[in-house]
């Protein structure tokens, strides 16, 4: 079997996922709004990863969420196959990215037809699921640590090269154990992540 290994783990997890969102849909066509907030909380995620990966800003990526949102809104019934609604919705957050990206330059640009015949080096809706699956397991596995040991390790993973005197200042700790203490949390993480099917391989 080839491929990435990380796509065939799990394939019924992901596939209850997909027949979970389904109804919810089914639901939401029906006039249930907890049921279309609920599609919205578990899918913007994924969303936000693919706007992001067009190479859009934080609020370019925001409005063209947001147009996702209102978009699916307006065709809620045009989705003929309920379980396709995750490749409908990133297929729509796709093209609203390039639409947002062409008019934000000066330049001429080729026509649309141009931009379907170029090779998609983005994840596919399988892939982006798969990697917020992992997402979600890292973040579990870090608030499963001790409060010094999560607090620690949010301010590695969202600043890049934090400086250790900053560090020291902001969790109160001495200058001299934060390289000790990251090693000692990061250990603890992995610990966590192996035995977690999510994010194993």
């Amino acid at each position: 079997m080839t491929g990435d290994p990380a796509l065939g783990r799990a394939p019924t997890a992901r596939a209850e996922r997909r027949d979970r969102l389904a109804a919810l849909l089914i639901e939401a066509r029906q006039g249930n709004s907890a049921a279309l907030d609920a599609i919205v909380a578990e899918l913007t995620p994924v969303l936000w990863h693919t706007a992001r990966n067009q190479g859009l800003s934080q609020q370019a990526a925001e409005d063209v969420i947001q147009t996702t949102w209102l978009t699916l809104l307006r065709h809620l019934h045009a989705i003929s196959v309920p379980g396709a609604l995750i490749e409908w919705l990133v297929t729509t957050t796709r093209r609203e990215a390039w639409r947002v990206s062409r008019a934000s330059r000066k330049d001429d640009l080729p026509g649309d037809d141009t931009f379907d015949e170029l090779p998609d080096s983005v994840l596919t809706p399988d892939e982006l699921l798969v990697d917020d699956e992992r997402r979600r397991a890292l973040w579990h596995a870090v608030e499963s640590l001790p409060k010094r040991c999560a607090e620690l390790l949010r301010i590695v993973a969202f600043v890049p090269r934090p400086h250790y005197d900053a560090v020291a200042a902001a969790l109160g700790m001495p200058l001299g154990s934060i390289g000790p203490t990251r090693g000692r949390c990061f250990a603890k993480l992995r610990l966590l992540l192996a035995k977690d099917p999510d994010w194993s391989s």
